[in-house]
């Protein structure tokens, strides 16, 4: 785009008559832009290229009052800033932070996992009949570390283990299983051993999961609000982070978008001749879940679109905001509804018509 700046400029120092002229261009489309805007003949390339090289050495030289020194602060000014714009697309849109968050989220539902499981299988040596009253492996962890040793369970500790499982048969049940238990009678590893101790870690790594979940949606709402609106904040997050960036997500087709994740079934599928996947991480939505079997693939693309559109919103719009998001995902609502009933769902553009009002 020609800037005012350099229109003015170029208006200032072109002769009135502009016919025989030939201006020097280093950029090819800024070229086709002055031609455009002034009808002047650019050139650009080859001998251009060396004059502007030329220029650039002895700038200091050509510009009255222009020292070296100052000329060399100019372009390290100039070079941070084009860095800058370069490596952040837009400063206040931290989805980075995302990307970290998301990450993060991921490991610790696994790490979680597997530190309850460790859990279980050490305290099962004590209570074994814990595991199938209290099946649930955070609040099994938290029933672990009231109890300890199982012996010193009483009648008094029932208020305790009902507002923990939030069910005064279960923790009827867990008293009584406690007292005709078949588990080891030491208490080695439970009470005061290593096992309990482990189980308030794993309880404060779901306390800390809950935190980051929480971080994360404030975060999706001021990055990404139309697209958390529309397919929720973890789905959105994945979407961004298997991206790389917001700027990339919206510089995506919806045919990528809609099989994101699934580079692997992709591959194997163009490679085999066989059926290429109908959804990557958007499966994860509720809507592909909810259409019956021989719609998934048509929501899946049309999901994908809406996607897009909500990702190119929250990435190219000044002013954040869901309003966007509520009607993509309106959207998605209607043809959802008329895949099971046949009622017509609204056009885009009345629907976006109502979003800009």
């Amino acid at each position: 785009v020609l800037h005012e700046d350099l229109r003015l400029l170029l208006d200032t120092a072109l002769p009135p008559k502009r016919k025989k002229v030939v201006l020097g261009v280093g950029d090819a489309k800024m070229g086709a832009a002055v031609l455009e805007e002034l009808g002047v003949q650019c050139q650009t390339g080859g001998v251009v290229a060396e004059l502007m090289r030329g220029i650039r050495l002895h700038f200091p030289a050509l510009v009255r009052g222009l020292t070296a020194q100052s000329a060399a602060k100019a372009q390290l000014g100039l070079g941070h800033s084009y860095s800058r714009a370069k490596v952040k697309f837009n400063v206040h849109r931290v989805d980075n932070m995302i990307i970290q968050s998301i990450s993060l989220l991921d490991q610790l539902d696994k790490d979680i996992n597997t530190f309850s499981m460790r859990v279980r299988s050490w305290y099962g040596y004590h209570f074994p009949e814990l595991i199938k009253i209290v099946p649930e492996n955070s609040m099994y962890c938290r029933v672990a570390k009231f109890i300890g040793n199982r012996r010193e369970l009483s009648e008094e500790s029932l208020e305790g283990l009902e507002e923990i499982v939030m069910d005064s048969a279960k923790a009827q049940a867990i008293l009584e299983a406690s007292r005709s238990s078949m588990g080891e009678r030491g208490s080695e590893g439970l009470g005061e051993g290593p096992a309990t101790p482990f189980s308030r870690r794993v309880i404060s790594l779901s306390e800390y999961r809950k935190g980051l979940q929480e971080y994360l949606r404030s975060k999706m709402s001021q990055v990404a609000p139309s697209l958390s609106a529309l397919i929720g904040e973890v789905v959105g997050a994945r979407l961004i982070s298997h991206a790389g960036s917001l700027t990339n997500l919206a510089k995506y087709p919806a045919s990528t978008v809609q099989i994101l994740g699934a580079e692997k079934a992709l591959f194997r599928a163009l490679k085999t001749r066989g059926n290429t996947p109908k959804y990557g991480l958007i499966f994860h939505s509720t809507f592909i879940g909810r259409a019956a079997a021989k719609n998934k693939g048509r929501i899946s693309r049309y999901l994908a679109n809406k996607c897009t559109i909500a990702s190119r919103i929250d990435c190219f719009s000044e002013v954040p905001t869901s309003v966007f998001g509520d009607k993509l995902r309106e959207q998605v609502e209607e043809r959802l509804a008329f895949y099971e009933t046949g009622e017509p769902p609204r056009k885009n553009l009345e629907v976006m018509k109502e979003a800009v009002v």
